[in-house]
């Protein structure tokens, strides 16, 4: 199956952790990141003073964050169809963190 390009073009902080992305075909997507902002890439952005720096990367049209966090604008474009999968690979991240403070705490 092909990757289709697309490009961000345009996005508005729509509420906590909530943006609505624009693209060049003309659609639009509003997406709640909270659910998947875990791990050592996307967990900083639970502080929503750094979500909120938000930016689009001229060269690649995606969103970016100054912690060097994105997304592929494709995984954007298509959120609904990716959604849960985030969401799964973040409880994951989420139970490793969890699991390696324990270890931490223990020794």
């Amino acid at each position: 199956m092909p990757h289709l390009t697309y490009r961000v073009v345009d996005f508005e902080i729509v509420g906590s952790y909530k943006l609505r992305v624009e693209f060049d075909d003309g659609t639009a997507q509003v997406i709640d990141f909270r659910p998947v902002l875990e791990g050592a890439l996307y967990g900083p952005l639970q502080d929503e003073y750094v979500f909120n720096q938000v930016e689009i990367d001229p060269e690649v049209h995606t969103l970016v964050w100054p912690n060097g966090a994105d997304f592929d604008p494709e995984t954007l474009h298509e959120w609904p169809k990716y959604a849960k999968d985030m969401q799964r690979m973040a409880k994951r991240w989420a139970k490793m963190k969890a699991q390696l403070v324990q270890a931490w705490a223990a020794s």
